[in-house]
């Protein structure tokens, strides 16, 4: 774990607890890339950032982060780097084990999973979104192999992950009958704000109509049932942009254990999508995965 680096991408409330989180357990080194300059709708779910503007006016999300984490565990080294990370060759990413993003739009999730899949060794790959009052996690650990005690034994296990956009490739009538409903409404709202050329969270009830006949043109194309998106599910996710922060430490701190694991090799991993919602309180793991990937 001392030996490990790991590197996240956009920080709101959920990455802030995830660092927290991992800082705390001891890595080795951790570097943040935010460029978004510091604001007062920054600080409502982050509690990394101090609320008084002269520590942080002019400063970047990830500056900002950066100087709160370091008193958390003066022996981890945390460090800024400053651009676009979609921009960032192949090689830039093969300095990490873990890489995290968040607050991304869909063609740079893709895009950074692609170039972490194509070194010569296994980065371990997270997408992480929190709106209002619902979560997802992404996990691509590609080709895994880990260990895990039963009884007095252990076992060696292995494990073939889909890449993100192989995973949201999958046709939704080839998903088991009773997949969170939240999945599909999250691609709904990705591939709305992806065709609108929007970022994360740029959304509100005003555009409710458009969201409404996406949904219906992909569950035509699906062979989906409309039901399994429901209208209040959706609306939440338009106008709940702002993080929750009780959910901001219930994702950030499942996805801090799955990159313990992911570098330790120990414990069996979650596959492959992971959704929380505060409105009934359940955590659910589900399977997104052609069937070559299934374990």
């Amino acid at each position: 774990l001392s030996k490990s680096h790991i590197l996240v991408c956009g920080l709101k409330g959920t990455v802030a607890e995830f660092c927290k989180n991992i800082v705390l357990a001891g890595v080795g080194s951790v570097t943040l890339v935010d460029d978004r300059v510091v604001t007062d709708e920054s600080l409502p779910a982050n509690f990394l950032i101090l609320p008084h503007e002269n520590h942080y006016n002019g400063k970047t999300l990830a500056e900002v982060c950066c100087d709160s984490l370091k008193e958390f565990n003066p022996m981890v080294h945390v460090a800024v780097e400053t651009g676009d990370t979609s921009t960032f060759g192949v090689e830039f990413f093969e300095k990490f084990d873990a890489v995290i993003i968040s607050c991304c739009s869909l063609g740079k999730k893709k895009l950074i999973n692609q170039k972490c899949r194509k070194l010569s060794k296994r980065v371990a790959f997270y997408t992480v979104e929190c709106r209002g009052s619902c979560g997802e996690m992404f996990v691509d650990f590609q080709d895994y192999k880990y260990s895990k005690k039963k009884l007095e034994e252990t076992i060696e296990c292995q494990i073939e992950y889909p890449s993100f956009e192989e995973a949201i490739l999958v046709p939704w009538r080839a998903l088991p009958r009773r997949v969170s409903k939240l999945y599909f409404a999250m691609r709904v709202i990705e591939q709305f704000e992806d065709v609108e050329g929007r970022n994360p969270g740029e959304t509100s009830i005003a555009d409710r109509l458009g969201v409404l006949k996406l949904r219906k043109e992909l569950c035509e194309t699906n062979s989906l049932d409309e039901s399994q998106i429901p209208d209040a599910l959706l609306e939440r996710l338009l106008t709940d942009t702002r993080e929750f922060p009780p959910v901001c430490a219930i994702i950030g701190g499942i996805l801090g254990q799955e990159v313990i694991k992911a570098i330790s090799g120990k414990g069996d991993p979650l596959k492959n999508f992971f959704f929380f919602d505060a409105m009934d309180g359940k955590g659910l793991i589900e399977d997104i995965s052609g069937p070559s990937t299934r374990s």
